[in-house]
């Protein structure tokens, strides 16, 4: 049932919205929603404008977040968070480490997953924007913490990395993790994914590093075919102790 503050997606007349149940109105071109009269309903359900216009509750899931959640810069895509997640085997039993929370949106998948996740940004205003987007994603086992990834501590089945990584992290990782617990660290370039490995290899039993690439297919009138757009996104390395 969705309570006063929730977030919601109503959907119809080919548009979307992300809005907030409570006080206010939803002004659209078809017509005004009165936002208290989500209260109480669930998803599935169908909101009438004053003009007659019927729209669709639903509850947002981690992609609507990556989509619509408020943004301090540019989120990991879906496809890498999802290859984080395969690659470590990431699952309702683990503890996970996040660092370089960012807008929240890996933390937000892992939430979905994992027992409990810990994220670490070292940026306060950027850790308070990915703490608002947790706690609407309603995920009570995200932690946002405002520190230092060098400065956690604790023992993890998975640590995520994604920010700007020195040999001195990989190392530290390694001492937060438990005896077969993964490290998967993200890179956009391949001199940071060089020092990822070459600091990984003497530590880590296994070290396989991925290059993340998706091809989208459009399909018209005149054929099917793979999307020009740009595919590569970056690297993950995934280290196993």
């Amino acid at each position: 049932m969705i309570e006063a503050g929730d977030r919601v997606l109503l959907v119809g007349e080919g548009r979307e919205f992300f809005v907030r149940a409570g006080q206010g109105t939803l002004g659209t071109d078809k017509g005004q929603i009165d936002l208290a009269s989500l209260v109480g309903k669930s998803g599935g359900d169908v909101v009438t404008t004053h003009n007659g216009s019927e729209f669709m509750i639903r509850i947002p899931r981690p992609t609507d977040f990556f989509t619509y959640g408020k943004r301090s810069g540019a989120p990991m895509l879906p496809k890498d968070i999802g290859l984080v997640i395969a690659y470590t085997g990431m699952n309702h039993n683990d503890d996970v480490l996040d660092a370089g929370t960012g807008s929240g949106i890996a933390a937000i998948y892992f939430g979905g997953v994992a027992k409990s996740v810990k994220t670490y940004e070292i940026r306060p205003e950027f850790s308070a924007l990915a703490l608002k987007n947790i706690t609407e994603a309603k995920l009570p086992n995200v932690e946002a913490i405002a520190k230092d990834f060098l400065d956690a501590d604790g023992s993890y089945d998975v640590v995520h990395l994604d920010l700007q990584i020195q040999p001195e992290h990989v190392i530290h990782a390694y001492s937060l993790l438990k005896s077969g617990g993964y490290l998967a660290c993200y890179t956009p370039f391949l001199e940071q994914m060089a020092i990822v490995v070459d600091a990984a290899t003497p530590l880590f039993r296994e070290v396989h590093t991925h290059e993340l690439i998706e091809r989208e297919m459009t399909r018209s009138k005149r054929g099917t075919r793979p999307s020009t757009s740009v595919s590569h996104s970056g690297y993950v390395t995934i280290a196993r102790k």
